[in-house]
């Protein structure tokens, strides 16, 4: 199977999971109430997903490269459609909760827990140039957004266990089959006879470290002003109907799956850290802005805009990470970097709901300071850092 070939499969991959998942994004929610779980429940299944996807990545990280990716990855997708199975035919939620906890189900469409990692490793590991794997993981993530977005038309039909088990369940099989497909040269390096495999992040422990640090910030300011409280702010402050604040979520979501292609153009005219730090800064002052606005429309078009660039480190920080490793190492460093991102995340959203008394618009400034604050960080660490040559380049 040819480096495009495999490229090929992670996109259907990706594109197969991202409709289950946006599926469940609309259906999970409404399922767990009307099966009368109280919020404590309803908590603590939401916990076990996220320390599922914990878990599992820690687990990657550490011996997903010893297991194999091809049988760490049809794992997952087994698990998926266990998943899908237990909703389908009614189990109890509990035995759903131990399913979670294999890190098979996300709470997120784009960057989807320990499935990314793997995937990230695999798409980096095709031995195409530099710009060309940046294009590739611009592709990637454009599919889990529009995926994502059909999964949630999808699941605004009527809440159903059948409905959300049985898209689950095709799901986990499909991928199945195409994890199947992939060939044995997506696996790591292998060690010569004899010679023992080399300690977890033997040569980059250090940027990883400092990268993982830095995206936990990142996420946990992001997790200020998901779009749930975005709909909410702009509802109470602006009197937004449904209807509006609806459309104004598909037209977020058009602009930043098309700046996540738009991004390895503007990486190869500058770089990946520039386009990282330089589109996400603009961003982040656009965010601050959006509780000052005078009305709706204001309010709505700084919304618009911060998502022609908020997307745009998506996949260039992916690719950077990838670059800045050595090949043995990448499957560790993405699981330690994304991990990061899975820890600090869940406070965000928490956290803004205890500002909201003292301000509706707290959240937004200081998700916007937060953020300012990791990209001048991360470019102050790591202007002076060389990648790797990339020696498909002439």
């Amino acid at each position: 199977m040819s480096d495009l070939a495999v490229v090929r499969v992670l996109l259907v991959a990706q594109a197969v999971r991202g409709l289950g998942y946006g599926v469940a994004a609309v259906q999970f929610g409404a399922l767990l109430r009307a099966e009368g779980l109280s919020p404590a429940e309803v908590g603590l299944m939401l916990t076990a997903i996220l320390a599922g996807s914990l878990l599992c990545s820690l687990a990657l990280a550490r011996w997903g490269d010893v297991m194999g990716r091809r049988r760490a990855y049809l794992a997952l997708w087994a698990a998926l459609a266990c998943g899908g199975v237990v909703i389908a035919v009614g189990a109890p939620w509990w035995l759903l909760a131990a399913v979670a906890l294999t890190g098979a189900l996300s709470v997120e469409v784009i960057e989807s827990g320990p499935f990314t990692t793997l995937e990230q490793v695999m798409l980096a590991g095709t031995g195409r140039p530099q710009r060309e794997v940046v294009r590739g993981f611009g592709l990637y993530n454009a599919v889990a957004a529009v995926a994502g977005t059909a999964g949630a038309l999808l699941g605004a039909l009527p809440a159903d266990r059948r409905l959300l088990g049985g898209v689950l369940a095709v799901a986990g099989v499909s991928g199945a089959l195409l994890a199947a497909r992939l060939p044995g040269d997506v696996e790591a390096p292998a060690t010569l006879p004899g010679v023992p495999r080399p300690r977890l992040l033997a040569r980059s422990r250090g940027p990883v470290a400092r990268l993982a640090a830095l995206f936990a910030v990142d996420s946990l300011a992001g997790g200020f002003v998901v779009q749930a409280y975005i709909g909410y702010w702009l509802s109470v402050h602006h009197g937004a109907t449904t209807q509006t604040i609806g459309r104004t979520f598909a037209a977020l979501g058009a602009l930043q799956t098309a700046s996540l292609l738009a991004a390895p153009l503007v990486a190869a005219r500058v770089g990946l850290l520039r386009t990282m730090v330089f589109t996400h800064i603009p961003s982040n002052l656009l965010l601050a802005a959006v509780p000052l606005a005078p009305g709706l429309s204001a309010a709505i078009a700084l919304l618009l805009a911060r998502a022609c660039l908020s997307a745009m480190d998506v996949p260039t920080r992916q690719a950077y990470v990838m670059a800045l490793v050595p090949p043995e190492e990448r499957t560790a460093a993405a699981a330690v970097t994304n991990t990061a991102r899975y820890l600090t995340r869940p406070a965000g959203p928490a956290l803004a709901g205890v500002l909201v008394p003292l301000g509706a618009a707290l959240p937004f400034l200081i998700a916007a300071v937060a953020k300012t604050g990791y990209d001048l960080t991360l470019w102050r660490i790591f202007r002076s850092v060389r990648l790797p040559a990339d020696q498909h380049t002439p």
